[in-house]
């Protein structure tokens, strides 16, 4: 069983980091878990330290480590809800310091395990869009090709409006027409309101456009 105590150490020698004194009363020994829940509370330890990175310390590298440990654990308990809440933080973060092959592989692992629940499989069509996004930064083929297998994999993928959107921006991209990449979006983002993160995502993509000023105005 672990303790706070051993959690701390493994913190320390996994990532060799020293904890910054905010973070220090997380590893002060608190009583030993059960043996039913050791990994819950281990999670939430590491979600607890992740938060502090990611919003007072802004150390994102740091949170992103700590979203990943807390996902492990959460799976030791085969809590997958909780795991896939933890990753798609992890997911959101590498695209952002564009590890986008890290992202990808996040959000399709994501999107596989919710896309056959039925309470969640709404969901599934969003984090496939968010990957095929990942996809068209690094290169319009992968996107194309990685569109393709999602729609064979989640056919309601096929009729969503995120779908849509893709293909216009394939086509304003493969035509080099930064004004129909961004009439596209504007056209999405007046029904479903864009969030920074998709925003971000969106310029980035359409700045590999020739000429293009670098906004979606």
């Amino acid at each position: 069983m672990h303790s706070a105590r051993q959690l701390g150490s493994t913190c320390s020698s996994r990532t060799n980091w020293t904890l910054p004194p905010a973070l220090s009363t997380l590893a002060m020994p608190t009583r030993r878990p059960t043996h039913k829940g050791r990994f819950t509370i281990a999670a939430k330890h590491h979600i607890t330290i992740a938060e502090i990175y990611e919003s007072e310390l802004v150390d994102i590298e740091k949170a992103i480590a700590h979203y990943e440990q807390a996902a492990d654990y959460y799976k030791g308990e085969e809590s997958n809800s909780s795991a896939n809440k933890c990753l798609l933080k992890v997911g959101h973060y590498s695209a952002q310091l564009e590890q986008y092959q890290k992202a990808i592989e996040i959000y399709e692992q994501v999107a596989m395990s919710t896309m056959d629940n039925p309470l969640l499989k709404y969901n599934a069509k969003e984090y496939f869009f968010k990957a095929s996004l990942c996809h068209f930064i690094v290169d319009e083929l992968n996107a194309k090709l990685a569109i393709e297998k999602y729609e064979e994999m989640f056919p309601a993928f096929s009729d969503s409006r995120e779908l849509k959107l893709l293909k216009k921006l394939l086509e304003a991209h493969e035509e080099q027409n930064s004004e129909a990449f961004t009439e596209a979006v504007k056209e999405f983002d007046s029904v479903s309101r864009l969030d920074q993160w998709l925003t971000t995502m969106l310029l980035r993509i359409k700045k590999t456009i020739q000429g293009d000023a670098g906004d979606l105005k």
